[in-house]
């Protein structure tokens, strides 16, 4: 993007970009199921606790996104020849101190919000919230960005998935829950999906700046192949807990998302690169948000069948 296009876009629009809301499902679905999965086990339901928790990983997630698109810009990863959407600091949207007092608002106020919810979690609240900023700042800035080590898959998958799940439904429930873990593998597996599209897309370039992700170690028909069984994963969990439990038959309701995921699946498969990719990430993170409202309601009709 050129100084004078940048200078003719909003500073609201421009954090907009900043924030990636087309990555945000990533936060809150998370959130959504594992407070349903609490409710549907018989916890019950506190409002304010979700809507906190909701906010918190939401701003965490901004926080991050402003963190990659600083970090990635100071090593080199985003420049004009970048094939994804805009990044604020390559484009000169804002400038790099900017982006640098977003990162302490998001932050700041998520540690702010989560410090209730710490009082009501105690320890291990606050050890997920410690963990979930280092990782946010960690994932392409600090002495080793995972992001550029091929780990950022297991950590998105671990954050996005197991943790924000099973940290909702803890904070709702008072206690640890094994329905709850085993419904953050779909969720997390979809949650990466997002990622493993914006890799295999930015592949080529990646290469060309040293950032070594996953999808640069393990190669472009391994990372296709990888998108194509985490999906299918993800849609057998809940499929086998609705057959083998007549209690959750409800479970089966996500499938009504499966028409999606195949067309996206395909898609993968079929070898569709480059900037044609872009689609496919904003079409993964509403797989992601559909799949995870309906597997929300499911197991809030499942707690009164």
């Amino acid at each position: 993007m050129s100084t004078g296009a940048a200078a003719r876009i909003a500073p609201t629009h421009a954090w907009l970009l900043a924030a990636r809301p087309a990555t945000l499902p990533a936060a809150a679905v998370p959130v959504l199921v594992g407070a349903a999965a609490a409710v549907s086990e018989g916890a019950r339901f506190r409002p304010l606790v979700f809507a906190a928790t909701l906010v918190c990983a939401l701003l965490i997630q901004i926080g991050t996104n402003f963190a990659n698109d600083y970090s990635d810009f100071h090593r080199g990863a985003d420049h004009a020849g970048r094939l994804g959407p805009v990044r604020v600091p390559q484009s000169g949207l804002i400038s790099q101190a900017g982006v640098r007092r977003g990162i302490v608002v998001a932050f700041g106020l998520a540690v702010l919000i989560g410090a209730g919810l710490a009082w009501i979690g105690g320890w291990p609240i606050i050890l997920i919230g410690v963990l979930s900023v280092l990782a946010g700042l960690a994932y392409t800035g600090g002495p080793f960005p995972f992001g550029y080590h091929g780990l950022g898959d297991l950590f998105v998958f671990l954050f996005f998935g197991i943790i924000a799940v099973c940290g909702t439904a803890y904070l709702q429930a008072a206690a640890w829950s094994g329905y709850a873990l085993l419904l953050s593998v779909p969720v997390g597996l979809l949650v990466t999906n997002i990622l493993v599209v914006n890799n295999l897309r930015d592949l080529p370039t990646d290469r060309a700046a040293s950032k070594r992700t996953l999808a640069v170690r393990i190669g472009d028909r391994a990372t296709r192949a990888q998108y194509a069984s985490f999906a299918a994963v993800a849609y057998l969990i809940p499929m086998v807990i609705a057959a083998t439990q007549p209690s959750r038959r409800w479970l089966f309701l996500p499938l009504a998302t499966l028409p999606l995921a195949v067309r996206l699946v395909k898609r993968v498969l079929g070898g569709v690169a480059g900037r044609d990719l872009n689609p496919m990430l904003k079409a993964s993170g509403q797989l992601l948000l559909f799949f995870g409202v309906l597997l929300a309601v499911a197991l809030l009709l499942a707690r009164g069948a």
